[in-house]
């Protein structure tokens, strides 16, 4: 089991209860000829009958989830090791340092650790944010990695880093940051840039595009689909927050809640019994908890494990944070 390595946050003083889960119920090939057969059964349109089957097969036969969604953090860079570097150089050209390099390439041995036990046929799936501490940090990452397991990879510009603004004046992004711990980390927009609410937007976006890469099986060729698919997604702490928020719709108060990944960690999304992805099939319950994690996060983590893509949580946790003259349960 991998490891993680976050800020620690202050231990809850009631321990989380374990509960039994409660199950609810491109490529384009040519050929020289092809027969066509037109008949009046089609109002004189040609039929391909090779293709007709085709087409049934692959409604039929849904392709294989990736085993795992892994989430990396960019390793330690030069705005890392000196907050000033943001006014002379551009945000997306911020460079890894030396040791964020050494970061990178031992998450990437932790990668494969982790994923080489499934057995001899795994391959790994990158997308990346833009960005040159990331960029850097996949080139790293990806020396554990010979070319035949590697599927393919994509620079999405929608991983990218939250946008603070122009910020050439120092003391003006102190007086930002501060004001943003004031008003709320979520809500809070900075001037010309964004606030983690417009992160969430694009964010939106981006997870529906990969539900549908999930679904449509697009990480393997239709002749070479495994059971041991991985994806990984290398971005940037805040982004990589808002990307789990958004796949298991916690509240801006649990967003709020939690600790940042250090540079060059990962937290792993793993399938379940059921098939949909759970962080508690990899970690631990403390591990977690340092991550930030509440009862309600993890009772709902534990569901996760055992439930069916498609499946909704009818006994949602989630909602005696807001009903809470509920005296157990959701009140049902």
């Amino acid at each position: 089991m991998a490891t993680i390595f976050l800020t620690p946050s202050p231990a809850p003083s009631h321990p989380f209860p374990r509960r039994k889960p409660r199950r609810l119920s491109s490529v384009i090939k040519c050929c020289e000829k092809t027969t066509e057969t037109i008949s009046s059964s089609n109002n004189g349109k040609a039929s391909f009958h090779e293709k007709s089957l085709q087409m049934q097969q692959d409604h039929t036969i849904l392709p294989p989830r990736p085993r795992r969604i892994i989430l990396v953090r960019h390793g330690h860079s030069e705005g890392n090791l000196d907050e000033s570097a943001y006014t002379r150089t551009p945000d997306p050209k911020i460079a890894l340092t030396e040791k964020g390099k050494a970061e990178a390439e031992a998450c990437g041995r932790r990668i494969r650790e982790m994923i080489e036990k499934d057995g001899d046929d795994w391959k790994v799936y990158f997308y990346v944010s833009p960005y040159r501490r990331t960029i850097e940090t996949l080139q790293h990452l990806g020396r554990a990695f010979e070319r035949k397991r590697i599927s393919g990879m994509i620079k999405e510009p929608r991983l990218r880093e939250q946008d603070f603004g122009n910020f050439q004046d120092r003391e003006k992004m102190r007086v930002e940051k501060a004001m943003r711990m004031l008003y709320g980390r979520f809500f809070y927009r900075f001037p010309n840039g964004e606030s983690a609410a417009d992160v969430y937007d694009r964010i939106t976006g981006f997870r529906e595009t990969l539900r549908a890469a999930i679904d449509n099986g697009r990480f393997q060729p239709p002749g070479d689909r495994n059971q041991n698919m991985n994806v990984v997604i290398v971005s940037h702490g805040l982004t990589l927050r808002v990307f789990l928020m958004r796949w298991y719709k916690w509240t801006i108060e649990q967003f709020e809640g939690l600790n940042n990944l250090g540079n060059g960690d990962m937290i792993v999304m793993e399938k379940g019994y059921g098939g949909r992805y759970s962080l508690l099939v990899h970690h631990t319950e403390e591990e977690l908890r340092e991550f930030g994690f509440t009862n309600e996060m993890l009772i709902d983590q534990e569901w996760q494990k055992f439930a069916k893509p498609g499946e909704i949580n009818y006994d949602c946790p989630l909602m005696n944070s807001i009903f809470t003259h509920f005296d157990e349960g959701c009140g049902r």
